[in-house]
């Protein structure tokens, strides 16, 4: 892969921008790296769409986080079913990038970011994009993080 500092610093800076636009957390982290891996934004949009909001806004999972984990698939993702060890490698690799997340944030867990204590209570429907909802909610730094933890190890890896 061909890539800069530069470039990285903004796929970073591009994730966080596609969240205050109003994307969810984890399409704004593949979308702001999927033209590295030949995906169009609307492709890298759809395919990480249900992620948003700790998995389909279930609390679970956060969908910064899942977005990472996506990329990752996209760099080191096995293709042959029979590929264990190809396998194995894609695995470690999200377990790694999930140890950096948890350490930088506290949790992998939607939910416990948010400082909520029923996420099953959590309707399907997303809040308004309002200034009030960005200033209650650390969502903004953690798809930075989460970029930044991507593009930190394309920088190790290609830099």
């Amino acid at each position: 892969m061909q890539i800069t500092p530069q470039e990285l610093d903004a796929c970073v800076a591009r994730a966080v921008e596609l969240f205050k636009s109003g994307f969810n957390c984890s399409q704004s982290v593949v979308a702001a790296f999927a033209p590295l891996y030949g995906y169009t934004q609307e492709q890298a949009l759809r395919m990480s769409a249900s992620f948003g909001g700790g998995i389909g806004r279930m609390r679970q999972t956060c969908g910064a986080a899942c977005g990472l984990f996506l990329v990752a698939g996209l760099e080191t993702g096995s293709t042959d079913p029979t590929d264990r060890e190809g396998k194995a490698a894609n695995y470690a690799l999200v377990q790694q990038l999930g140890e950096q997340f948890k350490v930088a944030n506290g949790s992998l867990i939607c939910a416990d970011l948010l400082g909520l204590n029923k996420a099953a209570d959590t309707p399907p429907t997303p809040e308004a994009r309002t200034e009030q909802y960005y200033a209650k909610r650390p969502c903004s730094q953690i798809v930075e993080e989460a970029a930044r933890i991507w593009a930190d190890y394309l920088k190790n890896r290609y830099l």
